[in-house]
């Protein structure tokens, strides 16, 4: 059952994060519904605007769609990831989307509050939430890239002015995360002295973590003993979700860590199988180990055995 990002926030805010994945295509998606429905947990369905172009937008909706009725007992939102303003306009437009994120957080502070502002009022004209960003997050998401000597920390004062003068209804935060699966050197943790300041300000309010994903070493390990190249990655604590959750934060961002475990599994499949050319067996070994995945994931959130009551809360 697809709600609004603003039901899934209204129950877990102070409580748990929900976790927000991203997908591409049938296997992310199968995967992700079965590990939400094994955990019980309510979960955000992620498209950006890479994904709405390595097939088609209409191809990944109805992909969605499809699997809402395989799966009825599942609770999701569905979310535009990391669109600029036009991407925006499409989707509030289309009419599918519980919520959708502008990102101007690389514009300088009033025209990031500008341009947010002009998709806030077309998008609550639809019953569709907004979450905008402040502050610049280190790495690479797709087409983004910002240097780690350019990467800037949320401002809290700046947060409380720029929530204000937007409408915005959750604010994604610059709290030491990166995009991609290099996002630390040695030891760092998430900055929780900001999310307090932010908190303290503006009390009640959905803040969203991106650049989550906590690149686990095994898999890192294997991948690499598979005949891959990844070294010196590094991610979040996942011991770090669950603190920032009672801090206000409401949605947590994982997708590099989804595409870890694709490569895992793929790179193995046909190292041990070199003369197999059909890729449905590993289609299959992935949608198992993302579920198994999905599933643990959530239980580090504190979002598994929320669905039963979620579904009462939205019924009253």
């Amino acid at each position: 059952m697809i709600v609004t990002t603003a039901q899934l926030f209204k129950h877990a805010y102070g409580k748990y994060a929900i976790g927000a994945y991203n997908i591409n295509n049938a296997e992310q998606a199968m995967g992700l519904f079965r590990g939400a429905i094994d955990s019980k947990a309510p979960f955000i369905i992620q498209i950006s605007k890479g994904a709405r172009k390595y097939t088609d937008k209409k191809m990944l909706e109805a992909i969605i769609r499809a699997a809402d009725g395989i799966f009825p007992e599942a609770i999701f939102a569905v979310h535009l990831d990391h669109g600029d303003e036009e991407t925006c306009y499409d989707c509030i437009n289309s009419g599918f989307y519980s919520s959708v994120m502008i990102d101007a957080s690389h514009d300088p502070f009033e025209k990031n509050v500008e341009i947010t502002k002009r998709v806030v009022e077309a998008a609550h004209k639809k019953g569709i939430s907004v979450e905008a960003e402040l502050g610049m997050l280190g790495g690479v998401e797709e087409d983004i890239k910002v240097e780690d000597g350019h990467a800037t920390l949320t401002n809290p004062v700046e947060a409380q002015d720029f929530i204000k003068k937007t409408g915005c209804d959750s604010l994604a935060c610059a709290i030491g995360t990166s995009h991609g699966a290099f996002k630390f050197k040695g030891k760092q943790s998430l900055h929780f002295d900001v999310l307090k300041g932010i908190m303290a300000l503006v009390p009640g309010f959905p803040l969203v973590m991106h650049g989550s994903s906590s690149v686990p070493q095994d898999e890192v390990a294997r991948i690499n003993a598979a005949g891959g190249k990844i070294a010196g990655s590094m991610g979040v604590d996942v011991n770090e979700y669950l603190p920032a959750a009672k801090l206000g934060v409401t949605k947590i961002n994982i997708d590099t860590d989804g595409r870890l475990v694709w490569t895992r599994v793929h790179r193995e499949f046909f190292r041990d199988k070199p003369s197999d050319f059909d890729f449905r067996p590993p289609g299959k070994i992935f949608i198992a180990e993302y579920a198994k995945f999905i599933a643990s994931r959530n239980v580090l959130l504190g979002s598994s055995g929320q669905l039963d009551d979620l579904r009462a809360s939205l019924k009253k």
